[in-house]
């Protein structure tokens, strides 16, 4: 999701993954598993087949924990502001982990041009070698979105295709 924030130092825009549920909701959702797999589990010790009981205590623990990593993931966080002379790119979980300051006219933006239709664009600053990979958990109408802002602040963006890779 891209979202403009209001700031003093120039535009400044919060770069964030798509969630499609709270926190609060993975844990209804687990509850609601566990339930569900307490009454299977006893239905199924009760006929004798008490070898069930690791396995679905194993598949709870597989299920908490995707729900975990994957929540964990979607809190990614990357701040891109515009001044007139800079642009400055934070990026962190919960907080500010790195931070980059480009010249706002020796810095080129590429997109790398996706092989499927399917596939969202990559995004790239690029400053004196350096490649900053740019919010690469947007989905394709988010970064056509950032595409327009980029534009819309003087940034050129470059496309281009990377060569095809080998299946291995």
């Amino acid at each position: 999701m891209v979202e403009q924030l209001s700031r003093d130092e120039g535009d400044c825009f919060l770069l964030t993954p798509n969630q499609s549920m709270t926190w609060k909701g993975n844990i209804r959702v687990w509850l609601a598993a566990v339930f569900l797999q307490l009454m299977i589990s006893t239905g199924m010790v009760l006929a004798g087949a008490w070898p069930v009981l690791p396995f679905a205590g194993l598949e709870l623990t597989a299920l908490a924990a995707g729900f975990y990593y994957t929540s964990r993931k979607c809190q990614k966080r990357e701040v891109l502001t515009f001044s007139p002379e800079l642009i400055r790119l934070e990026k962190g979980l919960t907080r500010k982990e790195k931070e980059w300051k480009l010249p706002r006219r020796h810095t080129r933006v590429w997109q790398d041009v996706p092989r499927h239709p399917w596939t969202p664009p990559k995004l790239h600053l690029q400053f004196r070698g350096e490649q900053i990979c740019l919010a690469p958990f947007l989905n394709i109408d988010d970064t056509e979105e950032l595409v327009a802002i980029l534009e819309k602040h003087g940034l050129r963006v470059e496309k281009r295709r990377r060569p095809e890779k080998l299946w291995f």
